[in-house]
């Protein structure tokens, strides 16, 4: 955290502890009497959703500000995805446990791929290019794995789920944050997104994609590298050119998105569109 700004006036930390050596009275047990920041039950109500909407949106920001984390590149992908030569611990079958094992190969892509970006980053001192993952395992893991072979920081955005999704061991921990809602999660992926990319995955993945496109779509977002890894994976998916046929899109949308099969394409496709040198440097930054 920031050193604290000197004041003259106490601060939120001396009055917290000093309610805490108040003697106990009916009045100072009671809930009525706990500071209102310090009220877990008084945060949670129902009532209060907005101010947890507001510091779920905070507390990231505060972090990486205070990094000086410009920008950032964001893997999407399944969780279920394993690493190669590892079970397919997700499989409920011996044909889901096939293709989740041959799949394995995106977790190496999604692992090569984070460790281009954090070479860029490295020579932008980890300001810019920085990989951001959902935090958890499978594609998630392999990004964050990629930034740490070759020494980088890179962001973990985990989220409580029922079956609890606990950071991976490769997220940065100072950069590891936890969310309740989806919605300020998705702020947090693309607010400094410079380059998306999208690897198999399931429901979350596709939600996380097309919200990205739309976004895009619509002008609400600028264009930036949006990469779907496995052209034969998304074509058995997502049938684009149908929704074009059908009017429901327009003819170029497609175009808003690149599929590529491997980390180097998918890399020289950011590359290009940032006219990023060999080495990393922006030579004409956009």
């Amino acid at each position: 955290m920031a050193k604290r700004r000197q004041t003259p006036l106490r601060t939120s930390e001396q009055d917290v502890a000093a309610t805490k050596r108040a003697p106990s009275t009916p009045q100072t047990e009671s809930p009525a009497f706990r500071l209102a920041f310090a009220d877990d039950d008084f945060l949670t109500a129902e009532e209060n959703r907005g101010i947890r909407f507001q510091l779920e949106y905070q507390k990231p920001e505060f972090h990486m500000r205070e990094a000086g984390i410009n920008s950032t590149v964001v893997l999407f992908g399944g969780a279920r995805i394993p690493e190669p030569g590892k079970p397919a611990w997700a499989a409920m079958n011996d044909t889901q446990k096939a293709n989740l094992e041959a799949a394995s190969r995106y977790y190496d892509e999604a692992r090569r791929f984070a460790q281009l970006a954090s070479e860029t980053s490295r020579a932008l001192d980890f300001k810019e290019f920085v990989v951001v993952t959902g935090g958890g395992p499978g594609v998630m893991e392999a990004g964050n794995r990629g930034a740490a072979d070759v020494g980088a920081p890179s962001i973990g955005l985990n989220i409580v789920l029922p079956h609890e999704q606990a950071p991976n061991a490769y997220v940065t921990p100072e950069f590891s944050f936890n969310f309740h809602y989806f919605a300020t999660r998705k702020i947090h992926f693309l607010m400094r997104a410079k380059a998306v990319a999208v690897f198999p995955g399931g429901f979350g993945t596709l939600d996380e994609f097309f919200e990205t496109l739309t976004l895009v779509q619509t002008g609400r977002m600028s264009k930036i590298p949006l990469l779907l890894f496995g052209a034969e994976f998304w074509g058995k998916v997502i049938n684009f050119e149908a929704l074009a046929e059908a009017g429901t899109i327009a003819p170029t949308d497609p175009q808003l998105f690149n599929i590529v099969d491997s980390a180097e394409e998918g890399w020289d496709v950011v590359r290009r569109f940032y006219d990023l040198s060999m080495t990393g440097d922006v030579v004409n930054p956009v």
